[in-house]
């Protein structure tokens, strides 16, 4: 098994490395004086089980182009099998066809990975679980749910918390979170006039006096984030934290969490937080790292990947090794 990894989450790489015991593969990632991307592996992979390490997220343009240039030298080095691990896949949110003339790019990216010539994908938290059929390679898509319970649970274990959906689209989320660690379920009704821009409504659901946990998959420019978390304390919620996989963190994202009624964001280490959010005494990071190399284990020794998710043991300890924070 060979694991390599791109520029955008170095620090991730190297701590699903120390968890396997294995080593990083070295490979060289330049620009030519145009901006071309430039990817040559520096050591012999012909014949081996090669994992590739890539986030697609800022800039996503040039992450994904210097995975899909990684992949095409790896198919022509004689790689036995290529998995390109996309913890964050980028373009994921344009997934169907919104209007007229516009593309559906979540599918666009899985052809671009397949043409260059990756055997399989493994990656975390989808924004829409459909993805997975727009690859035509086996596509695994894991689930930050189990290190976010396992920290629920040592965070609020004296006092059962509500998980609210800050929208009706991540009820189901909310509510798995919810049944494991056997919490009451809140649910904000929102109404977005436009792209990036929400406006939290109404709260269904009791949350006067009770400490309320906000669950999404991704946090962006953190507006529905904070509206939410805004219409919580208006009801009389007496504390209000969030947990989010995908720390995007756009624009004024960080400014937003740190004028919000949010007391807490605890977000993985998918995406490296950008400097701006580091310094937001408001944000904390869990690691995904045991996950994702528990998964890569399993792929490369013909395991089962998702009996790590079975849902008769949610709220179990993990069958494997935590890091609490990145």
């Amino acid at each position: 098994m060979r694991i390599l990894s791109g520029s955008s989450n170095p620090r991730l790489a190297d701590a699903i490395t120390a968890h396997l015991g294995v080593r990083l593969t070295p490979a060289t990632l330049a620009r030519f004086s145009d901006g071309e991307i430039f990817v040559e592996i520096l050591e012999n992979v012909r014949g081996q089980d090669v994992f590739f390490i890539q986030s697609t997220c800022a800039p996503t343009n040039d992450h994904l182009m210097e995975l899909l240039l990684a992949i095409d030298a790896l198919r022509r080095g004689s790689a036995q099998r290529i998995t390109a691990v996309i913890p964050y896949y980028g373009y994921a949110r344009q997934d169907r066809k919104s209007g007229p003339r516009t593309p559906i790019s979540a599918k666009l990216a899985a052809n671009l990975i397949t043409a260059a010539g990756a055997d399989r994908v493994l990656t975390m938290d989808l924004h829409a679980g459909q993805i997975q059929g727009f690859f035509d390679i086996p596509t695994d898509n894991l689930f930050a749910a189990p290190v976010l319970i396992q920290d629920i649970r040592h965070r609020h274990a004296e006092e059962t918390p509500v998980m609210v959906s800050p929208d009706v689209g991540g009820v189901k989320r909310a509510r798995f979170i919810a049944k494991a660690i056997k919490a009451d379920l809140a649910i904000i009704d929102k109404r977005r006039d436009k792209p990036g821009v929400a406006e939290a409504m109404n709260v269904i659901g009791e949350v006067k006096n009770r400490r309320c946990i906000l669950v999404d998959d991704i946090i962006d420019s953190a507006g529905t984030l904070c509206a939410a978390a805004n219409a919580l304390s208006e009801q009389g919620a007496r504390e209000i934290s969030a947990y989010a996989t995908h720390a995007v963190f756009s624009g004024e994202a960080s400014k937003r969490i740190g004028d919000s009624a949010l007391t807490e964001v605890v977000v993985t280490d998918t995406i490296p937080l950008c400097d701006k959010a580091l310094e937001q005494s408001k944000v904390r990071v869990l690691s995904l790292a045991p996950l994702l190399g528990e998964a890569i284990r399993r792929i490369a020794e013909g395991q089962s990947v998702s009996s790590m998710f079975d849902t008769s043991k949610v709220g179990e300890p993990l069958p494997f090794p935590n890091v609490a924070t990145a």
